[in-house]
């Protein structure tokens, strides 16, 4: 039930009867849609009219028309129809998630090692929905977001830059540390852990086109009191990784890098003092989610307390 401005009720059945009238032209053929007699159907409409004080319909030769107040009373009758049926929707949703649809944007890095392991309990849970993922640089992935082609997305910051923006919304997932690439041949190789310090010799392995990696490492070098020296850049990392086993030089890359680690590539601890990288789930402040988003992001937090540790 409604209430009006005077703090009488309005029956929704009867609404979506004055709606259905209106639409169909008349009375008969509203009661034949809706499987009512046209005499229950002019009783309700009627008792309608009375709640309202007013006439809203004017009997013509052919059928019916709204009155002023009857046209009214339709606009807003068809958006509350419009919000119930949504609202069913949603909560059959809810109840089965037997349809819909989620689109999300993540970093390659986390599309080749922690995200797999959230898509496959997702589809495993529901396997109806259809699930999209776009793989992307941060400016492109907010863009996406903010445009609506994704509706949840997966992006990064770090202490010295944190990501605030007043129309998204964020969730951390998880903050992963950096480590250190050595070759299996290299002198530090027994090693499990190391100082930024005692790499002031070395020849750096990063990333190019001003990848974010290069600037993780200028900073703690910096604040271990040398500058990098930069033997190689590379595409990406599984390159890197590759310059790194054959002695090329030694890379600092965030832990989730090192998923598919190269066989000739130790990895080592940098210790609490190196940069953290997080992670965060950014959503479009003022969306209403839909229950398949709300279902991922609920699976997503799950796999990543699970997996928490192995980010450290």
């Amino acid at each position: 039930m409604l209430k009006d401005d005077a703090g009488e009720k309005f029956d929704i059945r009867r609404l979506s009867l004055l709606l259905e009238v209106v639409e169909q032209g008349s009375i008969t053929a509203a009661a034949d849609l809706m499987l009512y007699t046209p005499s229950a159907v002019s009783q309700q409409l009627r008792k309608l009219e009375q709640e309202v004080g007013q006439p809203l319909l004017v009997r013509k030769s052919r059928g019916v028309v709204p009155t002023e107040a009857g046209q009214i009373l339709v606009e807003h009758a068809r958006k509350i129809m419009w919000q119930m049926d949504a609202a069913r929707a949603d909560l059959e949703q809810i109840a089965g998630l037997k349809r819909g649809a989620v689109a999300i944007g993540t970093f390659p890095t986390l599309a080749a090692s922690f995200l797999p392991l959230v898509i496959r309990a997702f589809k495993k849970r529901y396997p109806s929905i259809e699930l999209s993922v776009r793989s992307a640089r941060f400016d492109q992935l907010l863009k996406d977001l903010q445009t609506g082609a994704t509706g949840l997305c997966l992006l990064w910051d770090y202490p010295w830059g944190r990501f605030h923006d007043d129309s998204v919304n964020i969730t951390e997932v998880f903050q992963e540390s950096t480590v250190l690439l050595v070759s299996k041949t290299h002198h530090f190789a027994d090693r499990d852990s190391i100082q930024m310090s005692e790499l002031r010799d070395e020849s750096w392995i990063v990333r190019s086109d001003a990848h974010p990696v290069v600037e993780v490492l200028e900073r703690s070098a910096h604040e271990a009191g040398f500058e990098p020296k930069i033997g190689f850049m590379a595409n990406d990392y599984q390159e890197a990784q590759a310059m790194v086993s054959v002695g090329m030089g030694v890379a600092m890359v965030p832990k989730t890098a090192v998923a598919l680690l190269h066989p000739e590539v130790k990895v080592l601890q940098l210790g609490a003092d190196a940069p953290r990288r997080r992670v965060f789930l950014a959503q479009r402040q003022e969306k209403v989610y839909a229950p398949a988003e709300v279902a991922f992001h609920a699976t997503l937090r799950e796999i990543a307390s699970a997996q928490k540790a192995e980010y450290i």
